[in-house]
């Protein structure tokens, strides 16, 4: 690739990753997958097609033929989110007139398997929420650190939050009194968390002993340090309590997210509640907890019923 038109296509990439990073203000993890999906398309230009760099020339056969070649090496799920990336950076590259076209429109992927979203029950969650108590009783932990784990899971379970949303808490943001916190997901989009009245006794419990000098801008979520709590680090603890609890080892924080929505549904929540809750842009992704909940109800019908 000419060393002119190989700067070029790699500064429309950059300008492109400061766009999604600060003008719609995805997270890190979906700035990285981006870059990550774009790259290894320019790889396959270059080793493939012998590409001079200028994004121009590509076309919707170009496309098909990395499509196809694709399936051949990655999960569809994989294959989706790569072109979902490829599709929304071209279309920057036309908003400004890097290109004519948007070669990735109207390209056919192949169809996603229908799985429905794993959750734990009501009962199960219990025993992972009583899992830092327990510890904690046995002097197994200390008491920071076992206030700290559960209001981890009390939060997770009892607002729904993202992992990401998660870790971001500042004491500024939450309303303590009404259970609430103002959270910023994704596509910087913000909406109002409910948490619930047990989570927010848990945060008061542990503010009040463990945290009682912090400000308005200071992370809820914190490690020994008193330094803000990584996502890896949220990921871990929930696997320390689901060992604990001889709960499913592939349960993971965005579980538990499905485990809230599946449970409110479950009790009589209005889906499109559930929807504003969740701070899902569409309705459709939301109403695939409904599909967890006629299957729940299916399932107990064959069990029980004489003609089931």
């Amino acid at each position: 690739m000419p060393e002119d038109e190989s700067s070029r296509a790699f500064s429309s990439l950059d300008r492109y990753m400061e766009a999604i990073a600060f003008e719609r203000r995805l997270s890190n993890y979906t700035v990285r997958n981006y870059r990550h999906a774009i790259n290894e398309f320019y790889s396959w230009l270059r080793e493939e097609r012998s590409w001079s760099g200028d994004p121009a020339e590509i076309d919707g056969r170009t496309v098909r033929d990395y499509l196809i070649e694709s399936q051949r090496i990655r999960a569809r799920r994989t294959v989706h989110n790569h072109v979902s990336a490829l599709r929304s950076f071209f279309r920057y590259l036309l908003q400004h007139n890097a290109v004519s076209h948007n070669p990735f429109n109207g390209l056919t992927l192949p169809k996603l398997p229908r799985t429905l979203p794993k959750y734990l029950t009501e009962t199960q969650m219990r025993k992972l929420l009583d899992g830092p108590m327990l510890l904690l009783d046995n002097e197994s932990i200390e008491p920071f650190e076992a206030w700290r784990d559960r209001l981890v899971i009390e939060l997770l379970y009892g607002g729904g939050f993202r992992v990401s949303e998660l870790v971001a808490l500042n004491y500024g943001l939450i309303d303590t009194d009404r259970g609430t916190a103002r959270v910023r997901g994704k596509g910087g989009r913000e909406r109002l968390c409910p948490f619930g009245k047990v989570a927010s006794a848990c945060l008061r419990k542990f503010r009040q002993d463990f945290a009682e000098k912090t400000g308005y801008a200071d992370p809820v979520l914190v490690d020994e340090k008193h330094a803000r709590l990584k996502v890896r680090r949220v990921q871990l603890l929930v696997k320390k309590y689901l060992s604990l609890a001889d709960l499913p080892m592939d349960m993971s924080p965005h579980k538990i997210r499905h485990s809230y929505a599946t449970h409110l549904l479950d009790n009589g929540a209005d889906l499109r509640l559930v929807q504003d809750l969740l701070g899902h842009a569409s309705l459709s992704t939301t109403q695939i907890y409904t599909h967890v909940s006629v299957a729940r109800l299916k399932d107990a019908h064959k069990k029980a019923h004489p003609r089931g």
